[in-house]
């Protein structure tokens, strides 16, 4: 009787002191997402032939070479408060000097946190194939809409 009591009792102390395994299903911390606009007809969706896109400083963005896309999606430095991407289309590059601030807001024990980026700006950009943009939301906080129009 003394063996099954211990057993139990071990049995169940066993199952109290299980953790239930936290599964992260929340999106983390966005990216950047610019969409190609055509520059004559700034309401048209113009898809652009993308030789490579690189962070500066960084390596080349993996999925983005020689594809034609009509938006890409690029993360923004964590650790900075700018970020600078070079893209190349045509054999032609352009550097884009993105600006922001940060905002990290905790979103579960599984996922942990989540970086918000506020107040994006464009320092500056070269325009050899870029003409011209426009920011549509200077708060990064999701993956679904564009942040930013490029027209070429």
């Amino acid at each position: 009787m003394k063996k099954y009591f211990t057993l139990i009792v071990l049995s169940l102390t066993l199952v109290i002191s299980c953790e239930k395994d936290d599964i992260c299903l929340e999106n983390t911390t966005p990216n950047l997402i610019l969409k190609f606009y055509d520059f004559e007809k700034d309401t048209i969706v113009k898809k652009v032939l993308i030789d490579s896109i690189k962070a500066i400083d960084n390596a080349i963005i993996e999925g983005y070479t020689k594809k034609t896309l009509d938006s890409i999606l690029i993360p923004l430095d964590l650790n900075e408060f700018k970020t600078v991407y070079k893209i190349s289309s045509g054999g032609k590059s352009d550097t884009i000097y993105f600006s922001y601030g940060r905002n990290d807001v905790f979103v579960s024990r599984s996922c942990g946190y989540k970086t918000i980026f506020e107040n994006l700006k464009i320092d500056s950009f070269t325009n050899n194939w870029i003409k011209s943009y426009n920011i549509n939301n200077t708060t990064i906080n999701n993956d679904t809409t564009a942040h930013i129009n490029i027209y070429h």
